[in-house]
């Protein structure tokens, strides 16, 4: 009896140990990255906000606040830095004001970007006192809370020195946190997902079961999204499916050799670019003819100067620099012109429709009496919208050897507009021109927020106050959420205090609605 007691104390129990912490710990670790994935899509899929100038600013105390403006195409405008956490109430805290009321005015910002990080609560105060004042008028300023996570590694990163060799890297982070607002994916496929902050336990899960599973997420959405060929940076081109770095850096080059693309076909031409990665890659990418154009002109500079990710490149076509050297669009014009002898542009490599399709999709066109030219007007969407109320995608594919799932595909994209962007049916960031105050919160009290990170115990929400409150799993009330599993990254919520905590600035709050 006692040889059977020590064998199991010594050796029978310590191995069931063992194997149940493995069996959990492998089921914590898919857990984790599920959740991680899930909220990383969601942030990746987070809607672009066009044709606005970005205040952004990276907070800090000692080394404080940098600012950088943007352009609606991304361009740097503008770089500072001011110190409003530091400065008290003196002379030194009203010429930081003077300064930024200054630099919003001559570039007329009307939204600002604030990192989340160190100083975030203190500068967002700063930048609403501000907006009270009524010292920004007739400019109607908004500002934005920005996840920050993974700005301060990138902007001392060899892709940021490329990209940014002139500009300081403390300087960096703050036009990255600008550029995040502009287009999120663009900006967030530069970082390193495990840095991006959106997940539970990411730092304790195998490196590469991680980094496996967020590349998949990450290629993903943007071959969800689309990147257009003529203006989208090697970053974001190595995402889409079937590229790699060395297809993409072919295609960069060829396109700065070349000139612009005319038609998804011509990256056929492109060394070690065959028919099967071709088949691939073509339903991803774009060719906008307006910006093929600009391009041809030398209007917009599609080629980043270094061999990384440029200032701005990505899949809906925004403008870029403007070239210095008339030799060089000279140059690149001719090279156009050459590389599109005999090359027929196709309307339909503006859309989400695979080139397999191309003839299912003339052949719909010429069977309503449309031209392919006018894909994206309203006329066409009108007649593509009328001929399904007498028809169906079923109906369409028994008539022909293509599937639904082809034909759903065919007239999803005849119905879009040329600037459609599916990131659009997201949640959009939670703009604001005041802050909350933990004085003003007491429980009952109702306030409205906006998701920042789910687990598996609950929801983060940013409610204006400096840090996040908890919405436990408790208090999520299912019959609110429309239909879905969970709370998801960016979802706006109505919520109401539970408990106030300020001690230990913990905000305890329950779910009233999903806005």
């Amino acid at each position: 009896m006692a040889a059977i007691e020590d064998a199991f104390k010594r050796l029978v129990e310590p191995c069931i140990s063992r194997s149940i912490r493995s069996q959990l710990t492998k089921a914590a670790e898919k857990v984790s990255l599920d959740v991680f994935a899930s909220n990383l899509k969601r942030l990746l899929l987070t809607p672009p906000v066009r044709g606005k100038t970005v205040l952004g600013c990276d907070p800090g105390f000692t080394h404080g606040c940098k600012l950088a403006i943007c352009s609606p195409t991304g361009d740097i405008l503008h770089t500072s830095v001011i110190y409003p956490c530091t400065s008290g109430k003196g002379a030194s805290l009203d010429r930081d004001k003077k300064e930024v009321i200054a630099i919003i005015k001559n570039f007329n910002v009307e939204t600002i970007a604030i990192g989340n990080g160190t100083a975030c609560r203190e500068t967002e105060e700063f930048i609403s006192s501000i907006i009270k004042s009524g010292a920004l008028l007739p400019l109607d300023v908004m500002y934005c809370i920005v996840n920050e996570s993974g700005a301060s590694v990138y902007s001392v990163s060899d892709d940021a020195a490329n990209e940014m060799p002139d500009l300081d890297a403390n300087l960096r982070s703050a036009v990255s946190i600008a550029r995040r607002l502009q287009d999120p994916l663009l900006e967030y496929v530069k970082i390193d997902p495990r840095n991006l902050g959106v997940g539970m336990y990411q730092h304790d899960i195998s490196g590469a079961k991680l980094k496996t599973a967020l590349d998949g997420v990450i290629e993903e959405c943007a071959s969800f999204v689309g990147v257009d060929l003529n203006v989208c940076a090697e970053g974001i081109l190595r995402k889409i499916s079937g590229l790699n770095q060395k297809l993409a850096q072919k295609v960069i080059e060829w396109r700065k050799t070349k000139g612009p693309f005319i038609s998804r076909e011509q990256l056929l031409e492109i060394k070690g670019l065959g028919p099967k990665t071709y088949e691939q890659c073509a339903g991803f990418v774009r060719i906008t003819p307006e910006i093929t154009a600009l391009c041809s002109q030398g209007v917009v500079e599609s080629v980043s100067t270094s061999t990384s990710t440029s200032p701005l490149a990505e899949g809906d076509g925004k403008k870029r620099k403007r070239t210095a050297q008339g030799g060089g669009k000279a140059k690149r014009s001719k090279a156009a012109a050459s590389a599109a002898a005999g090359v027929a542009a196709n309307p339909l490599d503006q859309t989400c429709i695979h080139p397999e399709s191309y003839g299912l999709a003339t052949g719909l066109l010429d069977m309503l009496a449309l031209k392919a030219e006018d894909i994206g007007k309203p006329s066409t969407i009108n007649s593509i919208k009328n001929f399904l109320k007498t028809t169906s995608v079923e109906t369409l594919a028994k008539n022909s050897e293509a599937g639904v799932p082809t034909w759903q595909l065919i007239v999803d994209g005849l119905q879009q507009t040329l600037n459609y962007d599916i990131r659009a049916e997201c949640e959009k960031p939670l703009f604001r021109k005041g802050t909350t105050s933990w004085g003003n919160l007491h429980s009952g009290c109702r306030l409205t927020g906006q998701v920042r990170n789910v687990t598996h115990f609950g929801a983060f929400v940013d409610v204006g106050i400096g840090c996040d409150g908890l919405i436990h799993t408790t208090n999520i009330k299912r019959h609110l959420l429309g239909g879905k599993e969970n709370l998801e990254l960016g979802d706006k919520v109505d919520v109401r205090v539970r408990n106030v905590d300020v001690g230990k600035k913990r905000l305890d709050l329950e779910m009233m609605a999903l806005l």
